[in-house]
């Protein structure tokens, strides 16, 4: 059963749940564990092997139908399970019901939760799919389309000067208000990937570096980004071109494979 290999990652004191991550270390998947992290809870993960389509076998599609990662099982306080996929959604239910006190959330409703949610949806609908995109023919395409290229990874430069002007305009150094948020926690680990985005430079855009090392600065933030296995998107940033290139194109089969999984 696959829960035999389940661990627990927990803190001295951590808070109690019931709760499953089903992860791998994505951007995506990197998110939840942090949130998870920040928060202090003790929860336990299952690592998906992506590599071997494991998230597209008939047990994991119980949990997610959608057959990517990240996913969470719970317990509601009634004792049902809940599933719960997406990792925008999964934030803002782990937000929702385990931080009362808004150590990284603010109360619903205010002019804050709005403004934070409203960047989570900027992440999710706009960052995320450009630099996936952008890596994808950075990295993983069998051949080099420049139309491509050129459209999405200008479309994540366009993105990341409108995260910089956000980042000038508060004095917090965060996304929104004076605290790490969901919007933070979406964002950064997608931030940290621009090099195998297709990005040659960060120079541009200074208020973004200084944000990213502001986090990784947390030490909940440094263990966060490890879940489940080495986060590398750091340590690709400081690769040349034709390095990243070696180390990620192996990739290509295994793309191909999953887009002819997922066509049948």
């Amino acid at each position: 059963m696959y829960e035999s290999i389940c661990y627990s990652a927990n803190f001295d004191m951590a808070a109690q749940t019931d709760i499953t991550l089903y992860t791998e270390g994505t951007p995506n998947g990197l998110k939840a564990s942090i949130v998870l992290e920040e928060l202090g809870l003790s929860y336990k993960v299952r690592s998906i092997k992506l590599f071997e389509h494991e998230h597209k076998e008939p047990w994991y599609l119980e949990v997610n139908p959608n057959g990517r990662i990240p996913a969470l099982t719970d317990k509601l306080e009634n004792g049902k399970e809940v599933k719960i996929f997406e990792s925008g959604a999964i934030l803002l239910y782990i937000v929702s019901r385990y931080d009362k006190d808004h150590k990284i959330s603010y109360p619903v409703g205010s002019k804050e939760y709005w403004e934070s949610v409203s960047w989570l949806m900027w992440q999710m609908g706009g960052l995320g799919p450009a630099q996936g995109q952008a890596n994808h023919f950075v990295s993983a395409a069998p051949e080099r389309y420049e139309y491509s290229l050129s459209r999405y990874v200008n479309e994540s430069r366009r993105l990341y000067r409108v995260l910089d002007t956000q980042l000038s305009n508060n004095p917090h150094g965060y996304i929104v208000g004076d605290r790490v948020t969901v919007a933070d926690i979406a964002v950064w680990p997608w931030a940290q990937a621009w090099k195998a985005s297709g990005l040659k430079t960060m120079d541009e855009f200074p208020n973004v570096l200084k944000w990213m090392v502001k986090l990784l600065d947390r030490p909940r933030f440094e263990k966060d980004r490890n879940v489940p296995g080495p986060h590398f998107h750091i340590q690709l940033n400081e690769m040349s071109e034709e390095e990243i290139d070696k180390l990620m194109r192996p990739r290509t089969g295994w793309v191909l494979e999953g887009m002819k999984r997922d066509a049948e």
